[in-house]
């Protein structure tokens, strides 16, 4: 593995061109984007793609989401091209917005599961628009990490979960948005989320009002357990990020509302009594308002991060939390939940997810 610095306000032309000739090759590249860091491949060669799935033990029902440099680039992608789709496209793009829209015929089934619908994106990344613009074909890029695992914000976070499966690591420094992007449908008469993210669905409808188009929330998951794999809930997903478990660090994820402080502290004391041995294992917990009400000796096996209290800063901060915890060997992670509230709806749905 390579992993190379790049300026993100001055990508180098060379570093740029190196990469796009080893997507060119069918080799594999992660590289930052505004959500997270991606691994990419040429989204029109199966073989290429196949090689995402084999690095991160993705499951072949799960699509991926092709990243383009422009809107010209996305409409040759779909058969048709929906009003919708191109309403969005012009008021987000580039931006952490993918639409799911009918594909084209010489897009490779294995990067949409087989679905007749292609997800794409226009990233709002220099060092990701420079590198699609050096490649010249749209890359298939899903998340850097392993399978279900937390995804990646930092070209570290990429190394740590993909060592030697990826050839070459652009490290653009942090993510900015820091948790994936919103997933919509536009293959139907409604908008669907499949996926939330930081681009709500107020601001959706807001741009969709002129179409008269309805944008609505999907429900559909697919189950997920670590010993037995994947099995369908209902039929194949129409979008990344719809495992029911995802996002998840190593250890287990306790879930907590402000008003369970008292009794959340009770069970990680108990949690603690009832795990003897010659080392005391680690909590880790994410808050929002004050520390657990915990014993002095329980304190001490317990890491405190404290979460900010605004949605586009917590989701920034969220996934590097939850990679300090697997960096400290976390057996537990416990998690006070944010606000129920249409602008949490990202977040929310990654600590669900994590918590499966």
């Amino acid at each position: 593995m390579s992993v190379v610095k790049v300026d993100p306000r001055h990508p180098d032309p060379a570093v740029m061109a190196d990469a796009g000739a080893r997507l060119r090759r069918g080799e594999l590249v992660a590289f930052p984007t505004e959500t997270v860091y991606g691994l990419g491949a040429d989204a029109l060669s199966a073989d290429a793609v196949a090689r995402i799935y084999a690095a991160k033990g993705r499951p072949a029902w799960n699509p991926v989401i092709a990243h383009v440099p422009h809107v010209a680039a996305a409409r040759a992608l779909s058969r048709d091209w929906p009003a919708t789709a191109e309403c969005l496209a012009q008021a987000f793009w580039p931006g952490p917005l993918t639409l799911v829209v009918p594909k084209a015929g010489h897009v490779p089934d294995v990067a949409t599961a087989g679905l007749d619908a292609v997800a794409l994106r226009v990233p709002d990344h220099p060092v990701a628009l420079a590198l699609l613009e050096a490649a010249g074909i749209p890359v298939a890029a899903p998340s850097a990490n392993r399978f279900t695992q937390v995804s990646p914000t930092t070209a570290e976070h990429v190394v740590r979960s993909l060592g030697d499966r990826v050839p070459l690591v652009l490290d653009g420094g942090p993510c900015a948005v820091g948790i994936e992007s919103t997933v919509v449908d536009c293959t139907g008469p409604d908008v669907v989320i499949l996926r939330p993210g930081m681009l709500g669905r107020d601001s959706l409808a807001t741009a969709l009002a002129p179409l008269g188009v309805t944008v609505r929330r999907a429900v559909r998951t697919i189950a997920h357990d670590r010993d037995a794999g994947a099995r369908s809930t209902d039929d194949t997903p129409r979008s990344p990020g719809m495992a029911d478990r995802h996002y998840a660090p190593q250890g287990d994820v306790w879930l907590f509302a402000a008003a369970q402080r008292q009794e959340i502290a009770s069970a990680v004391t108990a949690w603690l009594a009832g795990r003897s041995g010659p080392e005391t294992p680690r909590v880790h917990a994410l808050l929002m308002g004050a520390e657990l009400p915990l014993a002095p000796r329980d304190r001490t096996a317990m890491t405190t991060v404290t979460m900010p209290d605004a949605p586009d800063r917590y989701a920034r901060a969220l996934y590097a939390a939850l990679h300090e915890a697997d960096a400290r060997h976390a057996a537990l992670v416990v998690i006070e939940t944010p606000p129920d509230t249409s602008a949490w709806d990202g977040v929310r749905d990654r600590l669900t997810r994590a918590a499966r």
